[in-house]
């Protein structure tokens, strides 16, 4: 459940960090919009990144598990 409340946090702030971006812009619109879209694929490669670690590391508990009681299961 934590991890989805990371998750739930993250998209929060990245749609609350855009809007205010566009609200307080001190800049042209196209400008502000090529910012944005820099800062929500740098966002989002982030949490790709993330989940590409978790995963991996989900990955390879699992295959350690499977090891272990395959080894306990094959008779000797």
């Amino acid at each position: 459940m934590e991890s989805g409340k990371t998750v739930a946090g993250v998209l929060l702030g990245i749609g609350v960090g855009a809007l205010l971006g566009v609200l307080f812009a001190p800049h042209k619109g196209t400008k502000t919009r090529r910012k944005i879209m820099r800062k929500g694929q740098d966002y989002a490669d982030e949490l790709k990144g993330k989940f590409d670690g978790l995963y991996q590391e989900v990955s390879d508990k699992y295959e350690d598990i499977l090891e272990e009681t395959k080894s306990m299961v094959t008779p000797k």
